[in-house]
């Protein structure tokens, strides 16, 4: 975890200079890059986009089953994204603002340090896949759709193989654990939670966005009081929280900034992450933990 309280740079870290897989919560850097395109009169939020089989992926988020060609505001993908977590929604933000850009924005909210960069949520699927055979990195999106229908574990590795036309004798690694823990060491679309806590400090601050567009991604983020899901379980009603989570094999995170309005003047940053723990039953309880001891030791709650 690491924690930071603004107004006085107090800061807390346990963890927090390792690279963590970041899931989810790397569509706050994809808003973010959206946004500073639209303040450079490169988008408008109006601007409408068209959905492409490319785009389509598995995952969290319904626009994965509308027809290609439909249409879509940027501003609307931006809540799907952000709201309800949408990686197709993501994947056709990331196509529209180009990877590169995205990861120069990121890297400079981040505070400039190396990262391995973000990719498309499909290219995460293809990654991973291609560590049980690299035949995996020609699957289509189609067809990465399809197999998700496999639950995670043997049917799944089964769906892939068959998808792939490889035999079984073939695979370099023969279980979705396998698979899994090695891409997770390419460290690609994972950071530090103190690189991460950075970005969020920047973005409250009015450091990376007009305060129009700074407005639209905290609105994105459900600003609010908080809710009673991980981190949210733990803080007070009263106060003002946007954040998002992000939740893949064996890793979940959430991040999000407690108080953010007023240019960050008594907000305080946090960012969890998690490794081993089942979402549900465990990864959520130690969220909302952490949002207890951030409410006890600085809110007063």
């Amino acid at each position: 975890m690491y924690v930071k309280r603004l107004d006085t740079g107090e800061t807390f870290g346990h963890a927090a200079d390792q690279p963590w897989y970041l899931a989810s919560t790397a569509k706050v850097p994809i808003g973010l890059a959206v946004l500073q395109q639209v303040d450079a009169g490169q988008l408008t939020l109006a601007r409408t986009l068209v959905l492409r089989d490319v785009d389509k992926v598995d995952g969290s988020g319904s626009l994965v089953w509308q027809k290609n060609g439909s249409a879509h505001s940027v501003d609307s993908l931006l809540r799907r994204m952000l709201g309800d977590s949408d990686n197709t929604a993501a994947n056709l933000l990331i196509r529209t603002v180009g990877e590169d850009a995205l990861n120069q924005s990121a890297k400079a909210a981040m505070g400039g340090k190396d990262f391995a960069g973000f990719t498309s949520f499909a290219q995460v699927r293809r990654d991973v896949y291609a560590e049980l055979h690299p035949a995996a990195r020609k699957l289509t999106n189609d067809q990465l759709v399809r197999v998700a229908s496999a639950p995670l574990g043997p049917r799944r590795v089964e769906a892939v193989r068959r998808a792939m036309g490889v035999k079984a004798g073939d695979l370099q690694v023969r279980t979705i654990d396998e698979a899994y823990a090695r891409y997770y060491k390419h460290q690609r679309n994972s950071a530090t939670l103190e690189a991460y806590g950075t970005l969020l400090e920047q973005l409250v601050r009015g450091k990376l966005l007009s305060p129009a567009s700074t407005q639209r991604l905290f609105t994105a983020m459900k600003f609010g009081p908080p809710g009673g899901y991980r981190l949210a379980g733990g803080l007070r009603q009263d106060v003002k929280f946007i954040h998002k989570t992000g939740t893949q094999y064996r890793t979940a995170c959430h991040v999000g900034v407690v108080n953010p309005q007023d240019g960050g003047a008594k907000a305080i940053v946090v960012a969890s992450c998690a490794r081993d723990l089942d979402d549900q039953r465990e990864a959520g309880k130690v969220f909302t933990e952490v949002g207890r001891a951030v409410n006890r030791v600085l809110l007063g709650g």
